[in-house]
């Protein structure tokens, strides 16, 4: 259920083009969006139509040829190196299809990494990142290294780290890419049983469709950069 009907981003005739050489590519072509606050939105469509561009754009790793971005009312297109920075620790998690960890930590460390960068405390580092685990259900896996996991158990370490700093707003990018059926079903489950239970703003982006429209409340469809369709599922 969206439980917030204002917008907690907001994207207005958003473009964005790269140059090869002499080859302009549209990545995403003026797109205009309000994604209500409390929303699991799935991104979808064929390779090439824009889903990741969009995704990193919301993320403050790109910026827009044309347009604006608005999150929590901050014009991320508009924010410096040092409030992108800010953004991206404190008001957005992100999760990857590569789960992106740092293999020589143990999975505490690893969640605990953020936090670093934040100048908590070494003790509550710990602490935090142990209970993040356990709403994950790998509190009693802490202490393993990520190659001693599955590729399941490392994703939910990837989603206990992207929400250790306690966002708003989860950014994931091909979350289930690399598990198998039923593992990515728990994953995805996981992440909708976030956004309910705690009003977390999930945006997922996804060649599943199936997953997408099974635990998505809005969903977008994209092609050539553009977006074609938007549904509502109740």
């Amino acid at each position: 259920m969206v439980t917030d009907s204002s917008a907690i981003i907001e994207a207005e005739a958003l473009s964005k083009i790269y140059s090869m050489g002499k080859v302009r590519v549209t990545a995403l072509k003026d797109l205009s969006l309000r994604i209500p606050g409390g929303t699991f939105l799935g991104i979808t469509g064929p390779s090439g139509s824009g889903k990741s561009t969009f995704l990193n754009l919301l993320g403050g790793l790109d910026t827009p040829t044309s347009g604006t971005i608005k999150a929590q009312g901050k014009v991320v297109s508009r924010m410096n190196n040092e409030e992108l920075a800010r953004y991206r620790r404190i008001d957005v998690g992100m999760i990857f299809q590569s789960f992106n960890l740092i293999s020589s930590l143990p999975a505490v460390e690893n969640v605990a990494l953020p936090l670093l960068f934040s100048g908590v405390s070494k003790k509550e580092r710990k602490q935090r990142a142990l209970e993040m685990l356990n709403r994950v259900g790998l509190g009693h896996r802490g202490s393993h290294r990520p190659l001693e996991l599955s590729g399941g158990e490392q994703q939910r370490v990837a989603i206990a780290r992207a929400l250790v700093n306690q966002p708003n707003i989860l950014l994931t990018d091909e979350p289930t890419g690399n598990l198998d059926t039923r593992t990515s079903e728990e994953i995805v489950h996981m992440l909708a049983d976030l956004n309910k239970d705690q009003s977390i703003t999930v945006i997922m982006v996804s060649h599943e469709e199936r997953l997408i429209k099974k635990f998505a409340n809005m969903v977008i469809h994209l092609r050539d950069g553009e977006l074609i369709r938007k549904e509502n599922i109740e």
